[in-house]
């Protein structure tokens, strides 16, 4: 069983695991703009400072004995996540768009909170 605070952590370390994801994929995107000498630094700020989030997430849940197994995808609207607990593996089910939707809002705060040369 996982409890309430670790199912908040779980959810934000897999917010930000997708928008790390998206960014990256982004950023591909972005090379091609004709304004990338502004743009790239801003994205890889942004991966930077999510990426440090990230590991200390993956860290906290790490020494709860909770592991992100698996993401699959069970159609286009609904996605499962396999999470090893220390008792029992469970498996989250989302919804693409409200996660897609939280990744949003998760971005929009982080870039309000990015710096000039971070």
């Amino acid at each position: 069983m996982i409890k309430a605070e670790e199912r908040q952590l779980l959810h934000k370390y897999l917010l930000i695991e997708l928008a790390v994801k998206s960014l990256q994929i982004d950023y591909q995107m972005a090379e091609q703009f004709k304004m990338k000498v502004v743009f790239l630094p801003f994205i890889d700020a942004l991966i930077k400072d999510l990426r440090k989030e990230y590991i200390e997430l993956k860290t906290q849940l790490a020494q709860q004995r909770i592991r992100v197994v698996e993401w699959r995808t069970v159609d286009e609207y609904f996605s499962d996540v396999q999470v090893a607990t220390a008792g029992n593996d469970i498996v989250l089910r989302y919804a693409n768009q409200a996660l897609k939707t939280q990744v949003e809002k998760l971005l929009l705060t982080q870039i309000h909170n990015i710096k000039p040369n971070n």
